[in-house]
């Protein structure tokens, strides 16, 4: 079993025929994931990825053709949000935004309409999600995985990576890797994803990888002391040195007014029982300590 992705999945891209949807689309299937569609308008009846994916105008048209259950996103900020609420008028219930740069107050309203129509959106600006050996949807790179029982969650990409492959290196396997973002505004949060690990028979542990700003890590350490208590936990928090006021990377990644500071965070997650590591690289260690073999 995974969570949000595995060998069942369906997929749809949106923004298939660009140059970045096209790259990631080729990887994907490459690696394993059924793709089964693609959407540009205006582009429906081609065939993308050497004639192996047919193209829709509609993302409507490619679900009732092809059963896809799931969709990941490559168009522009500008068209972004009107993509993702196309594939859920459509019947898409996972929705991956690749697409960075969409404004705050765009996604205000498109998380809450996504919200009132039972789908789940992981991202904006996030690098999908993968399970190891069964399927990968974004733009995380599969080679650096290893089939395990170790869930990890991230609002980093490139610091997913790092993890991962140190993890890798470590003979400690992945059950599924989710990035869900570091824009102020998305989808999915951490405590949405540690729910799904809780429930996963296959995930015996957990990785989180945060960085300042927001309180998405509190939040997370909150449920997990409530309801993880017993699983073990490694955590990294990003952005140590920031100064505060000053933006480092992702949108939500600010410190601001004394609040979201990553000393803040590494108490919270200490405080649940969490042990947090100075470097990506000394996850492995932290997992090993707590008793993950």
């Amino acid at each position: 079993m995974s969570i949000l992705v595995g060998r069942e999945t369906r997929l749809l891209v949106q923004g298939i025929t660009g140059r970045e949807g096209e790259f990631h689309s080729r990887a994907m299937l490459e690696y394993g994931t059924a793709v089964v569609a693609g959407v540009t308008p205006g582009k429906g009846g081609r065939r993308a990825l050497d004639g192996r994916v047919p193209v829709f105008d509609t993302v409507a048209e490619a679900v009732e053709s092809t059963g896809a259950d799931t969709s990941c996103i490559y168009v522009p900020a500008a068209a972004a949000p009107d993509a993702i609420l196309e594939a859920v008028g459509a019947g898409i219930r996972t929705v991956f935004c690749i697409t960075e740069g969409i404004p705050a107050l765009d996604m205000l309203t498109t998380v809450e309409a996504v919200r009132q129509a039972g789908a789940r959106l992981v991202g904006p600006n996030c690098p999908g999600a993968t399970s190891p050996g069964r399927a990968k949807v974004g733009i995380i790179p599969g080679s650096i995985h290893r089939e395990g029982r170790v869930g990890v969650v991230s609002r980093s990409g490139t610091l997913t990576y790092e993890a991962v492959q140190a993890m890798s290196d470590a003979g400690i396997g992945q059950s599924t890797c989710v990035g869900i973002g570091g824009d102020p505004i998305v989808g999915t949060r951490f405590v949405d994803i540690l729910r799904l690990f809780r429930d996963d028979p296959e995930t015996d542990a957990i990785v989180l990888i945060g960085e300042i700003g927001g309180a998405a890590e509190e939040e997370a350490a909150a449920y997990a002391a409530e309801h993880l208590r017993g699983v073990p936990m490694a955590a990294f928090i990003a952005g140590r040195t920031a100064p505060e006021g000053r933006r480092m990377g992702h949108a939500g990644a600010i410190v601001s007014g004394g609040a979201g500071t990553a000393a803040g965070k590494v108490a919270a997650l200490e405080a649940a029982g969490i042990r947090v590591a100075a470097s990506p690289t000394e996850i492995p260690a932290l997992l090993r300590a707590a008793g993950v073999r």
